[in-house]
C-alpha cells in the first residue's frame, strides 16, 4: 500500500513538472478519440437503421402462374439453399388485388370494371437483415431470375446500393481515424514522457545508483500514460455525448428525423474505447521509457 502511494506521488509530480505538455497531450488524445468515436457512432447507427428498414430488403419475384403447393415447396427449397431467409410469403392474384385496393384507399373507384386477377402472383423473400445480406441482394436477385416461372424480380436496388456504398465509406473512414488515434496517442504520450525523463534525468540516475528497481522507475511513467489515456478518452466521449445531445435537440421536431432510431454508445462500447486509449497511451509511455532508460 505504501509502495502504491509513493508511486502515485511520483506520478503526480511527473505530471506537474510538464503540465503544459500534459495539457497538449490530453487535448490531442481527446480530439483523436472524439474523431474516431464520432464516425464509429455514425457507422453503428447506420447499421441499426439498415436493420430497421425491413421492406427495403424485400425481394419480390413475380410469377407467370400461381404455383401449386408442390411447386411452392420447390421454390422454398431452392431459395433457402441460396441464402439465409427470415421468411418467404407467396402472394396470390387475389391477395395482390386486395393489397392494391387497400393502397388506393378512397380511390378504389378507379378499379371499377377491372378484373381481380390482373395482377401477377409473386413470392416475397425477406433475407436475414445484416450488412453481409446487403452485399448479396444483387446476386440473390439474379439467382431468383433463373427460377422457372419467374418473369421479373424487384427490390430496393437504388437505396441498397447507396446505403452499402455509404457503409463501405464509413468503414474506410473508421480505419483511417483508428490509425490516426493510434499514431497520435502513442506519439504524443511518448513525447511527453520523454520531456519528463529529461527533466528528471539526474534524479533517475541517482535512484538507480541507490538500488531502485526497474519496476520502481517504470511504474510512475506507465501510470502517467494510462491516466492520459483514461482522461483523454473520457473527455472525448463526453464531448461526443454533448454533441450528440445537441444534434438530437436541434432535430427533435421533424418527424423524418425522429422516426430514425439514433442512439448513443452502450456502456460496453464506451469502456472498450476508454480501455483502448489507455492501452495505447501506456504503450507509448513504455516505448519512451525503454528507449531513454534502456530498461
Amino acid at each position: 500500500m505504501r509502495f502504491l502511494a509513493v508511486v502515485l506521488r511520483h506520478t503526480g509530480r511527473n505530471m506537474m513538472l510538464t503540465w503544459k505538455s500534459q495539457c497538449m497531450t490530453l487535448f490531442t488524445v481527446s480530439l483523436s478519440v472524439l474523431i474516431f468515436s464520432f464516425f464509429y457512432l455514425i457507422y453503428t447507427n447506420a447499421l441499426h437503421i439498415g436493420e430497421e428498414l425491413d421492406d427495403d430488403l424485400r425481394l419480390v419475384a413475380y410469377l407467370d402462374e400461381e404455383p401449386a403447393l408442390p411447386l411452392q415447396e420447390e421454390y422454398r427449397r431452392r431459395i433457402l439453399k441460396f441464402d439465409e431467409i427470415e421468411r418467404i410469403e407467396f402472394v396470390s392474384r387475389e391477395q395482390a388485388y386486395k393489397r392494391f385496393e387497400q393502397m388506393l384507399g378512397e380511390n378504389t373507384d378507379v378499379l371499377t370494371g377491372v378484373p381481380t386477377d390482373f395482377l401477377p402472383p409473386s413470392i416475397e423473400i425477406y433475407p436475414v437483415r445484416s450488412l453481409d445480406s446487403l452485399s448479396r441482394v444483387k446476386r440473390f436477385s439474379d439467382y431468383l431470375q433463373t427460377l422457372p416461372g419467374v418473369i421479373k424480380v424487384q427490390y430496393g436496388k437504388e437505396w441498397i446500393e447507396r446505403f452499402y456504398a455509404f457503409i463501405q465509406l464509413m468503414q474506410v473512414i473508421i480505419l483511417l481515424s483508428g490509425f490516426l488515434l493510434i499514431m497520435t496517442t502513442t506519439f504524443m504520450v511518448a513525447h511527453t514522457i520523454r520531456l519528463t525523463l529529461f527533466a528528471r534525468q539526474q534524479e533517475l540516475e541517482l535512484l538507480r545508483l541507490i538500488g531502485a528497481t526497474n519496476n520502481y522507475i517504470r511504474l510512475p511513467f506507465l501510470l502517467e500514460g494510462m491516466f492520459q489515456g483514461v482522461l483523454g478518452a473520457g473527455c472525448g466521449i463526453g464531448a461526443l455525448l454533448l454533441l450528440f445531445n445537441w444534434i438530437s435537440l436541434q432535430f427533435a421536431g421533424p418527424t423524418s428525423v425522429t422516426l430514425l432510431p439514433f442512439t448513443f454508445f452502450d456502456w460496453p462500447i464506451i469502456l472498450a474505447i476508454v480501455a483502448m486509449a489507455a492501452l495505447l497511451c501506456t504503450a507509448g509511455s513504455f516505448s519512451a521509457i525503454r528507449r531513454f532508460l534502456h530498461l
